[in-house]
């Protein structure tokens, strides 16, 4: 280590060496999604400036795991440095020379986004030959009426907006307790399909090796697949799976642990959690793998709602301490244990809570996130900030939401601007003696108040109470599109297998990136996953 003023820098060796000793270590890529989607060491979480204080706390739960902020050498890595350690965070440091340098000392670098599940995915694919079917094959099977199930294994949204006509939405973790359901016959074909595809072959194997007596395969490439074979997708589809008979309960509970065991998942219980939260030494991880409405009817008090087949997909988002403790929590252990038999054979150390009862679950409503004491800042109502729009010319408002929110609705005359590079979008903003700022989570705004004082000296600044849901509320007008923009939109990465308008050359090129991740998982050599 060396010091960057008053802040640490690390290299290469010391971040590998964590990683191949399997020790704790949060690597962050503190930049836009969209520049860390274009290169990134594997193990480097997606953790933007722009949010920082807001995911800080829910992200890294325990404020003594050594935390390496990474950039590609635009300063970013080291603000961010600096904003963890005023959160509280004791062993923080940049990466000397931002990604440019990990290359150079010979580190891997990837494309896209979720790559260490992504990357897990194709290493099952290999590892374990996961059966699969080519579109072509699929859509013969449906047009003779053979005896099929298709089931699509993605979010429930992503689902309806486009799926493999007669397709069923079944999320990853639910297959096991589900399929039976749906494919009562033994002789029924399950077929499982994703947009790309990770989820098709983790959900494929998942059937496999819980040991489900239907004939099942993935369908290949998914509806990128589909598509790209000159095959019609359906739109708005909202088939759902149904509620499991007590006997159907029973054997996908028999089934799933004996897969949880097999991954060597640990088993805990209700007095272990009192343990683990008052361990300083470690950083571990509460996750309810359940449906999100399960969830808000009532779940294990500190526990987020994570669903078992996105947590395995998207592990980094949520988890982005590499080597921490992965605890999850089901009632009836079925979405809970075939979740954690992923996590594990991806060497994560995961515990599944067994001996749970409906009492147990005594929190209610959707997750809250803890955050850090809200700045000061002048507050501005909604109906207060209407009436100023209406008499005075020289109000600008500043939005910083996500462009997808912004896009979907914000106040009208509102410029967008992501807070990772306001002093180029205070260029773009109009000059006033009034700020208002504004976005889709309160904090966001409250958080950026402080930035933009700086950058604008001589304006008034004020925070909307309430953010534009509290604008929505009050029924005021909403303005769509990318209307004002300040800012580039690079806080999200266009995935090529989301939506219905990708063109042919880029799903093909996704696919091809794909099926290059064993051999760059090799060079990498960090990982230490394993297939059952």
């Amino acid at each position: 280590m060396q010091a960057l003023s008053d802040i640490k820098t690390v290299d290469f060796s010391f971040v590998r060496s964590r990683l191949l000793n399997r020790q704790e270590i949060a690597l962050l890529d503190v930049r836009e999604e969209d520049p860390h989607a274009q290169a990134h060491p594997l193990f480097a979480a997606n953790f933007p400036l722009s949010r920082l204080e807001v995911d800080a706390y829910a992200k890294l739960p325990n404020r003594r795991v050594p935390v390496v902020t990474i950039d590609a050498g635009e300063g970013l890595a080291e603000i961010a440095a600096r904003r963890l350690v005023g959160l509280g965070y004791r062993q923080v440091a940049v990466f000397s020379g931002g990604v440019a340098a990990w290359a150079a000392a010979g580190g891997e670098l990837f494309r896209d986004v979720n790559v260490p599940s992504k990357s897990f995915g194709e290493f099952v694919e290999a590892h374990c030959h996961t059966p699969s079917l080519s579109a072509q094959e699929v859509k013969a099977l449906l047009d003779r009426n053979e005896d099929v199930v298709v089931v699509d294994v993605r979010r429930f949204d992503e689902y309806q907006t486009m799926n493999i006509p007669s397709g069923i939405s079944v999320p990853g973790a639910e297959l096991v307790l589900r399929v039976p359901e749906l494919a009562i016959r033994p002789n029924t074909r399950v077929i499982v399909n994703c947009a790309g595809r990770t989820r098709s072959i983790i959900g494929t194997q998942s059937l496999v090796n819980a040991g489900i007596p239907n004939p099942v395969s993935a369908l290949r490439n998914g509806t990128i697949g589909w598509t790209l074979a000159g095959q019609v997708l359906e739109t708005g589809a909202s088939r759902r799976f149904s509620e499991p008979s007590p006997e159907t309960l029973r054997i996908a509970q028999a089934r799933s642990q004996a897969v949880a065991d097999r991954a060597g998942v640990k088993r805990g219980s209700l007095a272990d959690l009192v343990v683990w939260r008052a361990d300083q030494q470690r950083t571990t991880y509460y996750f309810d793998p359940r449906t999100p409405e399960e969830y808000e009817r009532g779940h294990l008090p500190g526990f987020r709602s994570a669903p078992g087949g996105q947590l395995v997909q998207e592990t980094e988002m949520v988890a982005p301490v590499r080597g921490a403790r992965i605890v999850l929590a089901d009632i009836h252990g079925v979405r809970a244990n075939m979740t954690a038999s992923w996590l594990a054979q991806m060497a994560w150390e995961v515990v599944v809570i067994d001996g749970l009862t409906e009492s147990d679950l005594s929190e209610q409503g959707p997750w809250q996130p803890p955050l850090p004491p809200m700045p000061a800042v002048t507050w501005i109502t909604a109906q207060e900030l209407w009436q100023q729009m209406k008499t005075s010319s020289d109000l600008v408002l500043i939005d910083f939401s996500t462009h997808a929110h912004y896009v979907r609705g914000h106040i009208p005359g509102a410029w967008y601007a992501l807070r990772s590079q306001l002093a180029k979008a205070m260029e773009a903003i109009p000059v006033s003696s009034h700020l208002v700022l504004t976005a889709s989570q309160e904090a966001l705004a409250c958080f950026a108040a402080e930035d933009v004082r700086a950058a604008a000296r001589s304006a008034r600044v004020s925070v909307l109470k309430g953010g534009n849901a509290a604008w929505q509320a009050a029924g005021l007008e909403i303005e769509t599109g990318p209307t004002c923009l300040a800012s580039p939109p690079i806080d999200r990465y266009r995935r090529p297998y989301e939506g219905t308008t990708v063109e042919p050359a880029a799903m093909q090129a996704y696919l091809d990136w794909e099926f290059g991740l064993v051999e760059q998982l090799s060079r990498d050599g960090t990982h230490h996953f394993r297939v059952i």
